[in-house]
């Protein structure tokens, strides 16, 4: 029999980031983020977007249709954002900003790629629009390490037994993150049964407008019943009268977890010290 419980750190995937405690996971990529956030340059994001997709490749389970995001949909993105920034630049500004002091591609930074009446988008707004966009798209890359194999209850799990987070609050964000799917469990019978009945037998944005209006009170009532059974449910296990709580599965901080902080904290080091030259 599978336990649907199961934590992800005690298995034993093939992929190194599901066996990895999900704090380590995200003590090695939040001070990259962080530090990603004061940086101007276009190249400490690209080594660290590249680095990011590394460890996601390599140490990540993922399919066709996130292989897809990451190799289709990632460079689009990255120049959707870097037109949109660029646009959005004060092209005085840009001009005098020492991002590009050479220019771009080999055009100076004053060249003028799109004019529109008095309005100049220059080579110097583009590559701020470009910086900016990569300094986005790293970051949210470098979540992804943690986002994309980590399970919530584990993340719980972790954060009490390692970082002695109280476990009044940590089970209770569990249980109000467990709400999530319910309400689209409760979406998806209430669309069901109004088919049954027929009352979704009229088309047009003003019935779809009729009908979500009318889901608004079942699924707040059907929420409301809810965390009154689990209020019941937690007291009557009385649940946070001690000061310690027993784990049925527990989430150790291993030498993997640590050899695995040190080594990203190291590379993401070497990374700013080559960006920043």
């Amino acid at each position: 029999m599978t336990d649907p419980y199961r934590s992800f750190v005690r298995a034993r995937p093939r992929h190194y980031l599901y066996a990895l405690n999900p704090l380590a996971k995200l003590v090695a990529v939040l001070p990259a983020m962080a530090a990603l956030l004061f940086t101007r340059d276009i190249l400490t994001p690209l080594l660290f977007l590249m680095l990011a997709l590394a460890v996601i490749v390599t140490g990540a389970r993922i399919g066709r249709r996130t292989a897809l995001l990451l190799g289709a949909a990632l460079p689009v993105l990255i120049v959707v954002f870097a037109l949109g920034f660029g646009a959005w630049t004060d092209p005085a500004a840009a001009l005098r900003s020492t991002l590009l002091p050479e220019g771009l591609f080999g055009l100076p930074p004053d060249a003028v790629v799109v004019q529109v009446g008095d309005y100049r988008y220059t080579v110097a707004a583009l590559g701020v629009g470009l910086a900016t966009s990569l300094r986005l798209c790293s970051i949210l890359t470098l979540s992804l390490i943690a986002g994309l194999t980590t399970a919530g209850p584990d993340l719980v799990r972790s954060l009490v037994q390692n970082l002695r987070v109280p476990y009044r609050f940590g089970y209770t964000a569990l249980a109000a993150y467990r709400f999530v799917p319910r309400f689209g469990r409760d979406l998806e019978q209430l669309r069901a049964a109004r088919r049954v009945r027929g009352a979704a037998a009229r088309r047009g944005p003003a019935a779809w407008a009729a009908r979500t209006v009318g889901m608004v009170v079942p699924l707040l009532a059907g929420g409301i019943r809810h965390a009154e059974r689990m209020s019941f449910a937690m007291d009557s296990r009385a649940f946070g009268a001690s000061r310690h709580r027993t784990e049925r599965y527990s989430v150790p901080w291993r030498a993997r977890d640590t050899a695995f902080v040190v080594i990203l904290l190291l590379a993401s080091l070497a990374l700013f010290v080559v960006g920043q030259r």
